[in-house]
């Protein structure tokens, strides 16, 4: 099945198999952001970005949550 097919096949489904697919869909992108998010922590990706956070706060320019 090809990506025209699926958008055909989603644009026929039923209001309630609609509501259904679009709620797994979004919890399922949410679940990729994280794991993504987590991968990004543990390769030290985002050091620079919370170093930076850091030093904001310990300026006094932001307070943490």
């Amino acid at each position: 099945m090809d990506l025209d097919q699926i958008k055909l096949a989603i644009a026929n489904l039923p209001d309630a198999e609609y509501k259904a697919l679009t709620e797994w869909i979004t919890e399922h992108d949410f679940d990729r952001w994280d794991k993504e998010i987590e991968a990004d922590l543990e390769s030290g990706r985002l050091d620079p970005l919370l170093n930076e956070l850091k030093q904001e706060i310990k300026e006094g320019k932001t307070t943490p949550l």
